[in-house]
């Protein structure tokens, strides 16, 4: 069984260290070759998964194939400290992202958002000005707004007004609606004569690259699409939920969550309290009594049946 164990556990291993190698690689090659700052931002994290990955795969392969006690503890740990560190920034990250929500506005069918409804600690990311620097170019690489410019070409201003767009296109690809500038198209507007009471109007630019990326409306409307995206994965791990893994765990009653010590050969450690131990023990003896018993009865029957035909 140990050596079952082991063998399971190194192949699990190799392969987790040859998925490190291509996302090391990766890493290194977007920090020599990365032509935007949306790439150059992806780097180092990668880098430190990869090695991070390489390291603890290499401890888990060697001392499950070698039966190195020290590697193995050595992986159990960082395991520990890796779901650790899963469930802190689950918390962290829902405690910051539990506040805010667009505002739905008369005979529109998108909201506006506003980046003081959300939390303190999100609105000094945004605020920064190097963070949204590198916020916007992954906005520009990832053509929201040509896309939405692309969609909405043909559709005049009743119907734009009643179109349901998500945060991301609301906030960053189109002026705000206290502005009251004149539609000419999705993504070019004529602005109007201020002055304004909302400070984005200012800030708005029909240029492909300039838009309202600049906007306190894009910066929410990104905060926006943070939260709803934590609220996914709440669901995912509401087992109320009819979600894809719902097959995979069975729910019944409340959810009682199991951890299983594993020793250094990565086989159960199970503790039995003395009493258990005792009653199992006992319950063994008594079913070999009744073993013995029903032995001895069919021997007495058959030296019975043996005298009779004698």
């Amino acid at each position: 069984m140990v050596q079952c164990s082991n063998n399971l556990l190194g192949i699990l291993n190799f392969f987790t260290f040859l998925l490190s190698v291509p996302i090391l690689s990766a890493g290194i090659w977007l920090g020599k070759n990365a032509a935007t700052e949306c790439e150059r931002f992806l780097d180092k994290p990668i880098v430190v998964i990869g090695i991070f990955l390489m390291f603890v795969s290499i401890a888990g392969l060697v001392g499950a194939c070698c039966r190195v006690s020290c590697l193995l503890w050595l992986y159990l740990c960082a395991m520990f400290l890796l779901i650790l560190l899963g469930f802190c920034f689950t918390i962290f990250a829902f405690a910051v992202t539990n506040r805010g929500a667009g505002e739905v506005l008369s005979d529109r069918g998108y909201k506006e958002y506003r980046v003081g409804d959300y939390s303190n600690w999100l609105q000094k990311r945004v605020s920064n000005a190097k963070n949204w620097d590198r916020i916007k170019s992954c906005l520009i690489y990832s053509n929201v707004c040509s896309t939405f410019s692309t969609r909405y070409a043909s559709v005049n201003v009743e119907e734009f007004y009643k179109t349901n767009l998500n945060a991301l296109q609301s906030g960053c690809c189109k002026p705000s609606n206290d502005c009251n500038f004149t539609y000419v198209g999705p993504t070019n507007w004529t602005k109007t004569t201020g002055p304004y009471t909302n400070e984005d109007c200012n800030v708005w630019d029909n240029r492909p690259g300039a838009l309202c990326y600049n906007c306190q409306a894009c910066k929410a409307g990104l905060l926006d699409n943070l939260k709803n995206s934590w609220k996914k994965v709440a669901k995912m791990a509401n087992p109320h939920e009819p979600h894809f893994l719902k097959p995979l765990l069975p729910h019944e009653g409340d959810m009682v969550f199991h951890v299983t010590p594993f020793g250094p050969s990565c086989c159960e450690i199970q503790y039995t309290h003395p009493h258990i131990i005792k009653e199992e023990a006992e319950a063994d003896d008594a079913a070999g009594d009744a073993d013995d018993n029903e032995h001895h009865h069919k021997i007495s029957k058959f030296q019975s049946k043996f005298t009779v035909i004698a």
